[in-house]
């Protein structure tokens, strides 16, 4: 019983901290489009979302740096210090980019200081994830380590979660009317999310600063036979480098497109492609996740009796096939070309206001239209009226984006929720899988590399690439999921071909003879 006691302390310290990284790591991509038109130029808001997408990206790249300088550490001085280190850096780095001038105010030099913090924030994380998994992998016993290591597979997830939370808390706190609250939010209600983060990471520097070190690390510290250099023992003896190949290629780089086609690129589709409301695109992936979160828990229970590997290709085998009429269904739902228009409501708003210091005038016309299934359609023109030279000269610029009826909500929820299923079979076991794999004195370097390549490079890239594509095939709306279609595909044929059924059960050997 206080065995029991003392895992689930372990794993409330360890998930705590690490929900936060996710969540200081993840309220940039879920800010993105606010982002866009704060730190890029405003002239193209397509270039300015890619460039915002490519500098969220940037973070995803660095982190198999972050894996091999904090592992490095964590096989030397111990988990504990080592992600304790990695939360203070990841905390400074999200509060900082909330204190970041605009564009308007500093230039160029606002987009280049949010690529610098942001590759902080992907050194951070680099050296986290590997920490806190092997961190509760040691504390558990081996015939429930897939479920004991689950709990943390929910973090990165529900750090996704308290991120669109916050977010949408924030934005309905500033003004009960609905108008000045976005105009609110995106001119500086946005840095609020950013700035209450390091109250979050003062209260987990807290509890971690109460932990003790692992007890397989502090064995093998006791009688003398830590590493010398992790990094040389990792990746310079054969077997072990094969074994961080496998996990790369064979389960961590198909289960980064997974997890964040399911998550990221739908919930970017959702918005910028469908055009769907901003507190809907939001709630959407919020009520998906929040059905979805459990089956972490279920399939890495289920891997502990069944193994690790078919979960995992098997949440990428259903990802490949159905990915397509997924997002397909995404798009008829918000399609209203088929639904009824309720002409009689229709409703137009004009209004015009002299731009302060000129003698031009902005206009904005806002078109409603109302459908007899529920859906809102809104449709906003902004032009300026030039005074200068005696004649004048429109610029419009149209946004529209549409209110989905009750039914239509829902059903996009279903679609996004099937979507974080797949994520669930693909990353609920992969951290016991990633654990099993290594030698506890070399744990953390090992899992950290391919994990983070997977995640960071082959996963991170996914926003960017798919909505590049989609820019580039502008007739074909779907082509984004090329790339996420495409890796999986990789890694399904190594991973069913070469990974072993049974891995997970001869890790306990491995690590008694460690």
């Amino acid at each position: 019983m206080n065995q029991e006691k003392g895992i689930w302390k372990v794993i409330g310290a360890s998930s705590l901290g690490t929900l936060i990284e996710w969540y200081d790591f993840y309220i940039f991509g879920s800010l993105a489009t606010v982002l866009a038109s704060q730190f890029f130029p405003k002239g193209n808001p397509t270039a300015a979302l890619l460039s915002t997408l490519a500098t969220f990206a940037a973070g995803f790249l660095v982190r198999p740096f972050g894996a091999l300088v904090f592992g490095r550490l964590g096989d030397i001085i111990g988990r504990k210090h080592t992600f304790l280190l990695t939360l203070v850096i990841m905390g400074g780095a999200t509060f900082a980019i909330g204190l970041v001038p605009s564009f308007e105010s500093i230039g160029f030099a606002a987009p280049i200081i949010v690529l610098l913090l942001r590759l902080l924030q992907g050194l951070a994380l680099g050296g986290e994830y590997g920490g806190a998994a092997t961190y509760v992998a040691e504390h558990a016993p081996v015939h429930k380590r897939g479920f004991y290591t689950s709990w943390i597979q929910t973090t990165a997830t529900l750090g996704l979660f308290v991120s669109l939370g916050v977010i949408l808390l924030t934005r309905h706190a500033l003004d009960v009317n609905q108008a000045k609250s976005i105009a609110k939010f995106n001119e500086w209600g946005w840095r609020i999310p950013f700035l209450v983060s390091i109250v979050l990471v003062g209260v987990s520097v807290y509890i971690r600063l109460k932990m003790k070190e692992s007890p397989l690390f502090q064995e093998i510290k006791d009688s003398g036979n830590l590493s010398v250099n992790p990094l040389k023992e990792s990746f310079g003896h054969k077997t072990n480098l094969k074994m961080v190949l496998l996990a790369l290629f064979g389960a961590t780089m198909g289960q980064g497109v997974v997890w964040y086609t399911g998550q990221f690129y739908a919930q970017s589709f959702i918005e910028n492609v469908c055009k769907i409301e901003f507190d809907q695109s939001r709630t959407i992936i919020i009520w998906a996740i929040l059905l979805a979160t459990p089956f972490f828990v279920i399939f890495g229970s289920w891997s502990d009796r069944i193994g690790r590997k078919w979960i995992m290709l098997g949440g990428m085998l259903l990802a490949i096939v159905t990915y397509k009429p997924l997002f397909q269904g995404l798009l008829t739902l918000s399609d209203l070309s088929n639904q009824v228009q309720l002409t009689g409501l229709k409703q137009i708003k004009k209004t015009t206001s002299v731009i302060p210091g000129t003698t031009d005038t902005l206009r904005i016309l806002t078109h409603q239209y109302y459908f007899a299934e529920g859906a809102i359609q809104t449709v906003t023109v902004k032009d300026t009226a030039y005074a200068a030279a005696g004649r004048v000269t429109i610029k419009p610029d149209v946004k529209s984006f549409t209110q989905l009826g009750s039914s239509a909500y829902w059903k996009m929820v279903g679609l996004v929720f099937i979507m974080i299923l797949y994520v669930t079979m693909v990353y609920g076991p992969i951290a016991a899988f990633l654990v099993e794999l290594f030698p506890t004195k070399i744990r953390y370097t090992s899992m950290s590399l391919p994990y983070h390549i997977g995640n960071g490079v082959f996963g991170g890239l996914t926003p960017f690439i798919a909505t590049l594509l989609t820019t580039i095939y502008t007739g074909d709306k779907l082509a984004g999921l090329q790339y996420p279609i495409i890796i999986a595909s990789i890694c399904l044929v190594i991973g069913a071909l070469y990974i072993q059924q049974g891995v997970h059960d001869s890790s306990k050997e491995k690590i008694n003879n460690a």
